[in-house]
């Protein structure tokens, strides 16, 4: 069986990819999209791909509007997300409570990064999120959510307008231009202690399967899942590697983020992320 499928260049997706991992059962066709994340939105609004990396939390706004697709317990991308939050020192935002008031640019309202960084902001330094003006560039993926942001005016980039002190600070871009100053100055230091107090690492990217193939052909979908196991495997040393409880604590989280913020209607629990076929994979 061919299947049509979006996967970014990972360690742990390289030997998949290079035609090293085969199978009798399936046989997989690339797409090619650049970044990966331009593929999210045909998978979500077309079903473009039988099997796709996704962000979570376009997942999560996915499944709230019923669209079918079924999450595969394989993570392709987990990352701390401290660096990613940038400010124009003319602003004097001396810490996160300092965003209030404030005008803070990020590509998509509905960005995981973004997501992560706000949940942290609200929860762990109290900001009130709703004292910030959020500014935004990219409509979301899925096409029925109401964003009621402020929408940059045409052909502004993000960053040239923090650089030009038209924005107060970004969010989910990381620069080294001397131009911008970190929201968290010892980015290091604040990943060890909100680690050691949530445990948790946060997932950007999984896999996704369409409905239709889990439905219809559940050992393809085993086959699947097995396959990006064995390109992991093969990546042994080379990328972040998740336990069953290590995934569900960090998908327990972004899930409660999401809905503080209004991304998806209700907090869904983990075990609703899958389905029969997927879940008795974790």
């Amino acid at each position: 069986m061919r299947l049509r499928i979006l996967l970014g260049d990972h360690p742990h997706t390289a030997a998949l990819k290079s035609g090293a991992i085969t199978s009798d059962l399936v046989q997989l066709d690339f797409a090619d999209y650049t970044p990966t994340n331009k593929g999210f939105k045909p998978m979500v609004r077309d079903g473009a791909f039988d099997v796709a990396e996704m962000a979570i939390v376009t997942y999560l706004m996915a499944k709230s509007y019923n669209k079918p697709m079924v999450l595969l317990p394989d993570v392709m991308m987990a990352r701390h997300q401290f660096r990613f939050a940038v400010t124009n020192p003319a602003a004097g935002i001396t810490g996160p409570k300092d965003l209030e008031g404030k005008c803070v640019g990020i590509r998509s309202f509905t960005t995981t990064t973004g997501a992560w960084l706000r949940g942290m902001l609200a929860n762990d330094y109290g900001v009130n999120l709703d004292a910030i003006e959020w500014i935004t560039f990219e409509e979301p993926h899925v096409a029925e959510y109401i964003d009621s942001t402020t929408k940059a005016p045409a052909g502004k980039q993000i960053m040239q307008m923090l650089f030009d002190g038209e924005l107060d600070a970004v969010l989910g871009e990381k620069s080294d231009d001397p131009r911008v100053t970190q929201l968290f100055p010892d980015v290091a230091a604040e990943e060890k202690v909100w680690l050691a107090r949530h445990g948790v690492v946060p997932i950007n990217h999984m896999v996704v399967v369409s409905q239709q193939l889990s439905d219809t052909r559940p050992d393809v979908v085993r086959e699947v899942h097995r396959m990006l196991g064995a390109s992991r495997a093969a990546s042994a040393g080379k990328s972040l590697s998740f336990d069953a409880d290590a995934m569900n604590r960090s998908l327990a989280l972004i899930t409660d983020y999401s809905a503080q913020q209004g991304l998806i209607p209700r907090r869904f629990s983990v075990d609703e992320l899958f389905d029969d076929v997927t879940r008795a994979l974790r």
